[in-house]
């Protein structure tokens, strides 16, 4: 019997050793057995020439098999362009996705020597530097020798898997950067299981190499075992293991044993990441991705040109399938280098551009030919899992901050905001004067409200439910995977909180630092104003992460809060007199001397149902008079943000957002149940 031997290695010999798969093939004639070893110098030479290599082991001598014949016979002709690649930078967030790319920015000499650079240069948006998390998806391109690399910088929250699933489609490889310390998480799942369906190439980047208790070893096998989870193929995972510090641009084959640069990251990106396959002479095809808009150019699409020439004001065809199409002229193109869209004649096949002159261009659709174009498939990204309506503003506040505060603005802006963000759905509700809005998770939808307000919207939104579904008369709801860190005094507090949600722990593990790490499968309704809960319960220590698993089966009603809400009495503006007695019921959210309404929720009562009570009440005048005052003292009130007051609210409550103000107050279309007055 003769025995063969495949050999798998990653290409770094200082890498350390993974656990390969074994596999086993066997014929009527002939059995052999295939285990997989290192055999790093032939490894490369034959991924080059396409050569399976194996060796006898009856003679140890390498055995060079003949390669299969080339996919694209038969099809039409493609080559690939060597001075180009397009990669996406994809990762769980706060694992220094864009601080590595302001790194890579750096040393690529996009920047003068005297310039003043920002950190996370490529969170330009106000929103995203307050919030420090990438929000929308970004180009930027660099230059390295001779080669340009074309880099998209994606989201880390999984509420924004949709942004990374459509710009997946313009490229050929991604970056899956893990944090040394914190090892593979939910969302590193989630973006590494849509890489890997595109079949495209992986380069991991252990970052933040510098850290203390930093475990690359443990992590890079973690991250393997990911892969075989996730059913890469045997080219996947064989994945080449860059270890780096973003924010020191230092890179290296080796965790103890960095270059001076991130010379060795780039040079990975060379090798490993495939040159972009492109028909040349083929038909126009450019999927857009993204679109940008722009005061002066109008509307702007972004995509990768699949095959053919695009040229300045070339007459082209707009399409999504072949029997709706329409007519278009380029007016403007430009490609992009560093930050700045450049103006460019004539854009080959295989790289990313940015097109002007279609006013009506969506994403998904396809510029093609004029004459001969057809168009690429469209873009398919999840359906949304949460929904929250949206209505206009009804308290006896409107219109005092606000400049958009009818139904047609809110509902303008809403269909407006689909053009850009494919994961999100709008639709009217059951009145003309509201609307619901379905996204990826109450995050996903609050950053739509936070950018609403600022641009001077003035509107009322309900609490955030989740979308259920019927299948063979099952009454379904989503389930998320809960991935809880926290230090080990605090387990028990927050397994308790996870239980009254109906979470079910599948896996608990320790962590780095004396932390244990909790593995939760919990239905999306039991996540809702939880966050809040396990930060009180681990004194504001956990580290809590969410994404989403399948439908599952309902799983039954549960409570999600216990304590009532204070509710105002009457219109006026609050006085210390009054609160001092009201904050003996529990914890106020107003300071004296504010503005409040009937109806406002001005409090957390510390009992179930709700009290309304007098927060404007005056102290009585008298003539007799009293030598000292007596002082009143008042506890801080507490500063609920945006997030905190969605998180809340509960089915009869809602929250009103204006420029400059956010409040909850109680819906006058339901009747409240265990009310009481004080």
């Amino acid at each position: 019997m003769l025995r063969s031997v495949s050999y798998y290695t990653t290409p770094s010999p200082a890498a350390p050793p993974l656990r390969r798969r074994a596999s086993a093939s066997a014929s009527a004639s002939t059995t052999t057995t295939t285990t997989a070893v290192r055999f790093p110098k032939l490894r490369s030479a034959s991924r080059r020439r396409g050569f399976t290599v194996k060796a006898s082991v009856e003679t140890g001598e390498p055995q060079v098999e003949s390669p299969p014949p080339p996919p694209s016979v038969g099809k039409k002709k493609q080559a690939t362009r060597r001075d180009v690649r397009n990669i996406a930078i994809v990762a769980h967030v706060d694992h220094g996705k864009t601080t590595l790319v302001d790194s890579m920015l750096k040393q690529a000499k996009v920047f003068r020597d005297n310039q003043t650079v920002q950190e996370r240069i490529m969170d330009s948006n106000d929103l995203e530097r307050e919030r420090g998390i990438t929000i929308l998806s970004k180009n930027t391109s660099i230059n390295y020798k001779g080669t340009k690399i074309n880099i998209i910088d994606t989201p880390g929250h999984s509420d924004f898997g949709g942004e990374v699933e459509r710009v997946l489609n313009m490229v050929e490889g991604v970056l899956l950067v893990v944090d040394s310390v914190e090892g593979p998480m939910p969302q590193t799942r989630f973006v590494l299981k849509k890489a890997l369906e595109f079949g495209h190439a992986v380069v991991v980047v252990v970052n933040k190499i510098d850290r203390p208790f930093a475990r690359p070893d443990d992590v890079v096998n973690a991250t393997f075992e990911l892969f075989i989870e996730l059913n890469a193929t045997d080219e996947q995972c064989d994945f080449q293991v860059i270890y780096a510090s973003g924010i020191k641009g230092k890179a290296g084959l080796s965790h103890d044993n960095l270059a001076d640069d991130l010379g060795p990251l780039f040079e990975a990106i060379l090798r490993c990441i495939p040159e972009p396959r492109i028909e040349k002479d083929g038909a126009l095809q450019l999927l857009v991705s993204s679109t940008e808009y722009d005061e002066h150019k109008g509307r702007i699409a972004v995509g990768r040109l699949h095959a053919g020439e695009l040229r300045r004001g070339m007459e082209v065809k707009v399409c999504i399938s072949d029997d709706a199409c329409r007519f278009a002229k380029v007016s403007e193109l430009f490609v992009y280098e560093s930050f700045l869209r450049v103006p460019t004649d004539t854009v080959q096949a295989g790289d990313i551009c940015a097109v002007c002159g279609i006013t009506d261009i969506m994403i998904g659709e396809t510029i093609a030919d004029k004459m001969t174009g057809t168009p690429l498939p469209a873009i398919r990204v999840e359906e949304p899992t949460v929904k929250m309506s949206f209505s206009i503003n009804t308290s006896p506040f409107v219109g005092r901050e606000g400049k958009y505060v009818t139904s047609r603005n809110l509902r303008d802006r809403l269909y407006r905001e689909l053009e850009r963000n494919l994961a999100m759905k709008v639709e009217d509700g059951e009145t003309a004067d509201t609307f619901i809005v379905s996204g990826r998770g109450t995050l996903h939808i609050t950053i739509l409200i936070e950018n609403m307000r600022r641009e001077g919207y003035e509107f009322m939104v309900g609490p955030p439910k989740v979308i259920m579904k019927v299948v063979d008369g099952k009454k379904l709801e989503p389930y998320e995977i809960a991935t809880v860190e926290v230090p080990e005094e605090y387990v028990g507090s927050v397994v308790e909180l996870l239980g009254k949600r109906r979470g079910e722990m599948f896996d608990m593990q320790t962590g780095p630092e004396g932390t244990t790490i909790l593995k939760y499968k919990i239905p999306t309704r039991g996540l809702l104003g939880l966050r809040n809960s396990i930060l009180t319960a681990s004194r504001g220590t956990a580290i809590f992460n969410t994404i989403f698993d399948s439908y599952g089966t309902w799983n039954g009603d549960f409570n999600t809060r216990d304590l009532g809400s204070l509710v105002a009495f009457e219109d006026g503006t609050t006085t210390s007199y009054a609160m001092f007695n009201a904050q003996e019921r529990g914890q106020l959210f107003v300071k004296p001397g504010q503005e409040v309404y009937k109806g406002q929720i001005v409090g957390i009562y510390q009992r179930p149902g709700d009290l309304a009570l007098n927060v404007c009440k005056k102290k009585a005048q008298t003539n007799v008079r009293s030598n000292k005052e007596a002082t009143v003292v008042l506890d801080e009130p507490l500063d609920f943000s945006l997030d905190d007051c969605i998180e809340y609210i509960q089915e009869d409550e809602l929250v009103e957002v204006t420029p400059q103000s956010v409040r909850m107050c109680k819906n006058p279309k339901m009747t409240t149940k265990n009310k009481r007055s004080s």
